[in-house]
């Protein structure tokens, strides 16, 4: 919008002070980080002093040449783009795993979070990352009003069905979890006998808890153990009886997530974020919906399994599996497993069983480092074949050297067994420090780059080299695009065609198998006790239960699962960034790319161009900017498109999972069991699942349709604008030579930035040896020299 041109850069936001902002980073990587925040901050510096001589330039002009418009907007839109886009890393584990111990021990804060033991921490989101202020601070948010109404109407229609005339005996306790779980909501909100009111009744009831109108509370202390103390009502509490508790800890029901941010890096470097995930999501939908996109979100996920339970068990394995989908559908890259508890070993029991041969383990140090190496061992096999099942052979996730880690947070504080180094805490941080320093240099390189192409663009305004030549040549380029964008489209319809018949081959499986597996979902080993309100919550939410004490079940996902075995592997090597592959996109995307780059330097030749030409150098990055925004959006669409089957499926079964949820009354278990069979057998027939296979061929065709519309609208926004010299579009700017001479400076030391980084990373690891271990090193490297 024209309007946008006048407006003026968002104010930065205070920075911490060098000292104070890299404290968690080492030397090496702290040097690093620190040249690149000054080439960035330099960068914007140019930028908004081009911004303002354009504004004065133009200021009193009834009418702006489009040209200048649009370099207007994009500086502007350069200038106000996030530092750093955050960076996720999701603990993903059960109750009681250890999570919240392992961040305590992350951010050298011993009791921080508060841990599970005979109080329950509550199942919502806690993100924890570091921010500029001097305080540490929390901000709880509650769900809205609307939200709570929804699941106050579910919470009721799942207690009271159990009252019906002639309705099946339930006992509240069953284990089972669906009663359980509703009663003690109510009762922590509305107080001792709210399970027993309708839904009308509570809407009139008065909460226990204050609750503002915000919803959204905000804790803040000067020290961190302060902080803990008020936080620590908010998300924990006694299990199952509501009275006395206090009325911060009535109020937890309500809580959707929580955000902790703790005053400059103590040990998170600012641009981190830590999260807590709970292992099963929320009957609540909006809470169960941002559990997904939290995971989704995650550029690194750590599975969290303490070592009792890493052996096995259904639990274990939904973690894994829902962490390699996170793989598929979001923007994770890399999975591990972080085992905890590490110093939880019987000793005897562990000699007895142990099956290494002769090899003596003298103490109970040794044999929990002997055992931390087998479990590296065994552990990095199984989930390698596993992510080798789901992703493509030279996806990112498999190219990481460390699958799994064995830690002990009880042991970073007490170190009665260990070494600081062998309980792995600071190989974490070490991941930590590593990841942020990749992100920033990849988006200072793109943004230096990027902001050196508009600079080329704006001093050329001032240029008037070859000006009678250019529309001939710009003409012949217009044709070369329009050429090379439809063979970029049938690329596209080449690359996406290698799901078809994976997609095919999954329905064909789905057919023969849903029998089976809805029989599996629906029949339990004790027979229906406990399961009755079990399945009228799943009925509630379409198909989908999540609660804090049983294992998410998701009836719409289990029937899809043959497709998804069969897709899983193609449809990652789709969407991933790595090696040349007619399966794989974003290499499409970038000969296009190279393609149009090379033809532009040759036009430029040919149009007697300089060598160094402006112009020409400007189109060649202009195109590198406009095609690398493509892959947020590729990544953004892959969601959709990987969830279009379950979704397509929990459409179709959502009339069946409404009758059912109605029925009460005697035998409702098995009534409600035989409307979902007749719905599910019903749609199959009528292609349910042939339906789910368009869906998602329709939504593959519809990413095609995006990408090229964004090509060819962006590409020809800009040719328009490097010929509106010849076309009247032309207007005298301002000098902003010096400008372009800063800028051109600030471009070549990325690469010196680069290679001082890298000397350092190498330095800091040669000092990092042992003695004798560097001094062969050396004598090596003398020795090579010395030839």
């Amino acid at each position: 919008a024209e309007d946008d041109v006048f407006k003026e850069p968002m104010k930065k936001r205070r920075r911490s002070g060098p000292g104070q902002r890299f404290r968690a980073l080492q030397s090496a990587e702290q040097c690093a980080l620190k040249e690149y925040e000054k080439l960035e901050s330099r960068t914007r510096r140019v930028l908004s002093n081009t911004y303002q001589k354009l504004l004065q330039c133009v200021f009193l002009d009834d009418s702006i040449p489009n040209g200048v418009k649009y370099l207007i907007n994009r500086l502007l839109a350069l200038i106000e783009k996030p530092s750093l886009d955050p960076i996720y890393i999701g603990l993903f584990g059960s109750t009681g795993a250890g999570k919240s111990s392992l961040i305590n021990a992350i951010i050298q804060q011993a009791m921080f979070l508060p841990v599970s033991g005979e109080s329950i921490c509550t199942s919502c989101i806690v993100q924890v990352r570091s921010g500029c202020c001097e305080q540490y601070e929390a901000k709880i948010h509650l769900l809205s009003d609307q939200e709570w109404k929804e699941e106050l109407k579910n919470l009721t229609k799942l207690l009271h069905s159990a009252e019906e005339p002639g309705g099946e005996e339930v006992d509240p306790w069953d284990g089972d979890g669906a009663v359980e779980e509703a009663i003690w909501k109510l009762r922590m909100v509305y107080g001792t006998g709210a399970e027993r009111k309708n839904y009308e009744e509570l809407l009139r009831a008065k909460p226990k808890g204050k609750i503002p109108t915000s919803r959204v509370i905000t804790l803040k202390a000067e020290e961190a153990g302060e902080l803990s103390i008020k936080l620590d009502p908010y998300i924990r509490t006694q299990r199952r009886d509501g009275d006395g508790e206090s009325a911060e800890t009535r109020i937890w029901p309500l809580i959707k997530h929580v955000e902790v941010t703790l005053p400059k890096s103590s040990l998170i470097p600012e641009g981190v974020v830590l999260v807590d995930i709970p292992g099963t999501g929320d009957f609540n939908s909006k809470r169960d919906e941002m559990w997904k996109k939290t995971i989704d979100k995650c550029s690194a996920i750590w599975v969290i399994s303490d070592i009792e339970r890493v052996s096995g068990g259904r639990a274990h394995e939904d973690l894994l599996n829902e962490s390699i989908k996170a793989c598929q559908r979001g923007f994770c890259r890399d999975v591990a497993l972080v085992v905890t508890k590490i110093d939880k070993l019987h000793l005897l029991e562990y000699l007895r069983e142990r099956k290494l041969g002769n090899q003596a383990v003298q103490s109970q140090r040794e044999a929990v480092l002997e055992r931390n190496e087998m479990i590296k061992q065994q552990r990095s096999r199984n989930l390698k074949e596993k992510l080798k099942r789901k992703l493509p052979a030279d996806s990112k996730a498999l190219e990481t050297s460390d699958l799994v880690y064995t830690v002990s947070a009880q042991e970073y504080w007490q170190k009665t067994l260990l070494t600081e180094e062998e309980t792995e805490i600071p190989k974490l941080r070490e991941y930590i420090r590593k990841r942020l320093l990749d992100e920033k240099r990849r988006m200072v390189t793109k943004y230096v780059t990027e902001a050196f192409g508009l600079l080329l663009l704006t001093d050329s305004f001032n240029s008037t080299e070859n000006l009678p030549n250019e529309h001939l040549h710009l003409s012949s380029l217009r044709r070369f695009v329009e050429e090379r964008t439809e063979l970029l489209e049938r690329a596209i319809e080449q690359c996406f065609a290698h799901i078809e018949r994976p997609l095919q081959e999954g329905v064909r499986v789905a057919r023969t198998s849903y029998r089976r597996i809805l029989g599996a979902c629906l029949v339990r080993s004790k027979g229906n006790q406990g399961f009755h309100q079990t399945l009228k919550a799943v009925c509630l939410k379409n198909g989908i239960y999540a609660s804090r004490t049983l294992a998410r079940i998701d009836l719409n996902q289990a029937v899809t699962q043959p497709i998804y075995d069969q897709i899983d592997p193609v449809f990652g090597g789709i969407f991933r960034a790595g090696k040349p592959a007619d399966s794989a996109l974003m290499p499409h995307i970038d000969a296009f790319k190279h393609s149009l780059q090379e033809k532009m330097a040759e036009i430029g030749i040919r149009s007697g161009w300089k060598c160094d030409s402006y112009k020409k150098r400007f189109l060649i990055q202009e195109i590198s900017a406009i095609l690398g925004g493509l892959e947020g959006h590729i990544l953004r669409r892959k969601r959709r498109i990987y969830e279009s089957v379950s979704s397509s499926i929990q459409n179709d079964l959502k009339p069946y999972y409404e009758e059912a949820a109605q029925i009460t009354g005697k035998k409702a278990c098995e009534r409600m069991k035989d409307v979902l069979r007749r719905g599910v057998e019903r749609q199959v027939a009528e292609g349910m699942f042939e339906r789910a296979q368009e869906r998602m061929q329709h939504q593959f065709q519809q990413l095609k349709n995006g990408i090229t519309e964004k090509v060819k609208g962006s590409i020809a926004t800009m040719l328009t604008l490097v010929s509106s010299q010849g076309d009247g579009l032309y207007k005298e700017l301002a000098d902003v030579s010096s400008e372009h001479r800063e800028m051109e400076k600030l471009h070549r030391s990325l690469r010196e930035v680069a290679e001082n980084a890298q000397l350092r990373r190498g330095m800091q690891d040669f000092l990092r040896m042992s003695p004798s271990k560097a001094s062969q090193n050396l004598t090596a490297s003398w020795a090579q020299h010395g030839k």
